[in-house]
């Protein structure tokens, strides 16, 4: 499936970790990344699995956004979120350099521009880790600063 990832992500360089959509619609996505060495949480041959947590926050933006880009073909896809970890658990401590993760993110429920979001990690077919987010997606892109 080919998107531009540009849409749907504000990372770039070193902290986009989706590489790849594989699948996605207007309650699901998934997403394909290769662990390599300029990832956050890296030392030397593998990463910590906590970075997890934020694969399935990317592969939710990607899903959050697409669905809001069906709705509103102008909007600015997944951008304005904050985020809450509301649950996270790993099988594994550190994820090897190379591995093929494949994440999978399911719209557990939203009301209004709030998202539950369920997401799972996996690599050679085995679970790697799940992760649960609470996402509030802002209603402008601009930010209020209070003094």
């Amino acid at each position: 499936m080919e998107i531009d990832l540009d849409e749907f992500l504000p990372h770039r360089d070193h902290m986009r970790l989706v590489e790849k959509v594989l699948a996605v619609d207007a309650k699901s996505a998934t997403t394909e990344s290769i662990v390599n060495d300029t990832w956050p949480l890296c030392d030397k041959d593998a990463v910590r699995s906590l970075v997890i947590i934020e694969l399935v926050a990317q592969t939710a933006s990607i899903c959050v956004g697409w669905k809001t880009k069906l709705q509103d073909p102008s909007s600015e896809g997944g951008r304005g979120w904050l985020v809450g970890i509301k649950n996270a658990s790993f099988v594994r401590d550190k994820i090897p350099l190379n591995a093929r993760i494949i994440t999978r993110v399911i719209t557990d429920f939203s009301f209004e521009n709030y998202t539950g979001i369920v997401g799972t990690a996996e690599t050679d077919a085995s679970l790697i880790g799940e992760v649960q987010l609470q996402v509030m997606q802002s209603e402008t892109d601009s930010v209020i600063v209070r003094k």
